[in-house]
């Protein structure tokens, strides 16, 4: 087995040669290429390992399918490889933010929108209410009233704007790439937590600048990709998740290639619960959305008064170590595991044969003892009758988003099965 790890920096060559063990670090040179920079997103895709494995792996005018779309990486590189996509997320911010990375719009009609937006935006004067401020839980805790006031101003720009739905949806999620920014909360930690030692500044009008200014590279990005006009197309459909796909019939996919969350890593519903409430996407308490995410933390302590079964001997007797430790964080695992298995078998029932299901997922060090997702993934992939192709590592050498915890994930592990 190789231990040494192979560099690329940009595209990665078609005719690699991949070998089981193989470890490489793909250095990235196209995160802010098109729409891929328009929102910051926690643990996602590079955009040259997708492309590389759909160039390697489908052709034009396949379906592609990703089960855990997140922000649409997948997607949109598909789209701009000639290859048709269907992209899944539990979470309505990722569906938003997806859709509007893979929906080109053309340059004079987000200019003629443009412009009478900035005309409102940049008039900003301070009123004396809240008028146009969404109510939400710890709203104040989280802004200062001053931010609070620019930024239902830029809201209610782009809500009265007469245009198309996509084109207000582009402008949202360029305002929602400001909030963390302009909020009290921590930029850089998964957690949306203030933290008093970091001393942030927060300025009048500094909401209204960021916003223009963002706006402003979104713009270039999604010029570029109108200008590439991209021949596949995308759809985000609002009735599956990746344990049931009702609307996808059987074996209709091409291929399908995700990076799942990790179990115990990434709350989403927490990370971007800011931008959830200002654009409309929950109102209350999360802990509904939360508990539908696979790899969720929110379980009930009537859930893991037992150790259970994943029916994976391999993964079984990890958690039961585990769970000597922690019940509750075994039984976190476990419910992840099942969630896989159901995606696992899902996926292989909408696959054609012959097609091609690729993992990318990192490992877990729970209550410091070694949770190998991938080597679960493999042995119950197997028992469904998938064949393994390869197994290789991708080395992770940047978060856009800190992760402050033991546990953080170092290594991506990918897994190529192929449906008989």
């Amino acid at each position: 087995m190789s231990t040494a790890t192979v560099e690329f920096v940009g595209d990665i060559p078609h005719s690699l040669v991949v070998n089981n063990g193989d470890r490489f670090l793909f250095i990235s040179k196209d995160q802010r290429t098109y729409t891929h920079s328009i929102h910051k997103y926690p643990a996602k895709f590079f955009p040259e390992l997708p492309r590389w494995m759909i160039k390697r792996y489908s052709s034009l005018g396949d379906t592609i399918l990703d089960p855990f779309m997140g922000s649409g990486t997948t997607n949109l590189e598909a789209s701009i490889l000639g290859r048709n996509s269907i992209g899944i997320d539990i979470d309505p911010f990722s569906k938003m933010l997806a859709r509007v990375k893979t929906t080109p719009l053309s340059n004079n009609e987000i200019q003629c929108a443009w412009e009478k937006l900035y005309t409102h935006v940049i008039h900003y004067q301070e009123p004396s209410n809240l008028d146009g401020v969404p109510n939400f839980p710890y709203r104040d805790h989280w802004f200062q009233e001053f931010m609070l006031k620019e930024l239902a101003h830029i809201k209610t720009g782009i809500e009265n704007l007469s245009c198309r739905e996509e084109m207000k949806n582009f402008f949202r999620v360029c305002f929602s790439s400001i909030i963390r920014q302009v909020s009290e909360a921590d930029n850089h930690c998964t957690r949306t937590v203030i933290r008093k030692k970091l001393q942030k500044k927060v300025n009048r009008r500094m909401g209204i600048h960021l916003f223009i200014k963002k706006t402003k590279h979104a713009m270039l990005g999604m010029n570029s990709l109108s200008e590439l006009c991209p021949k596949g197309l995308v759809l985000v459909p609002d009735d599956c998740d990746a344990r049931s796909m009702p609307s996808i019939q059987d074996e209709t996919i091409d291929m399908a290639l995700t990076s799942p969350p990790y179990v115990n890593a990434v709350d989403y519903p927490r990370t971007h619960q800011l931008e959830l409430y200002w654009l409309g996407l929950a109102h209350g308490s999360l802990q509904t959305l939360k508990k539908r995410h696979v790899g969720t933390e929110s379980v009930s302590v009537s859930d893991y008064k037992d150790l259970h079964s994943t029916g994976c001997h391999p993964a079984d007797t990890v958690i039961a170590k585990i769970y000597h430790k922690d019940p509750r964080r075994a039984f976190i695992a476990t419910k992840y595991l099942w969630d896989m298995f159901d995606n696992l078998q899902e996926v292989f029932r909408v696959l054609k044969s012959k097609a091609t299901y690729i993992i990318v997922v990192g490992n877990n060090m729970i209550r410091q003892i070694p949770f190998e997702t991938w080597k679960y993934l493999i042995d119950y992939a197997t028992q469904l009758g998938y064949d393994l192709e390869s197994h290789f590592v991708s080395e992770i050498i940047n978060h856009y988003i800190k992760v402050p915890r033991k546990e953080r994930i170092n290594d991506d592990h990918v897994i190529i099965l192929r449906k008989p």
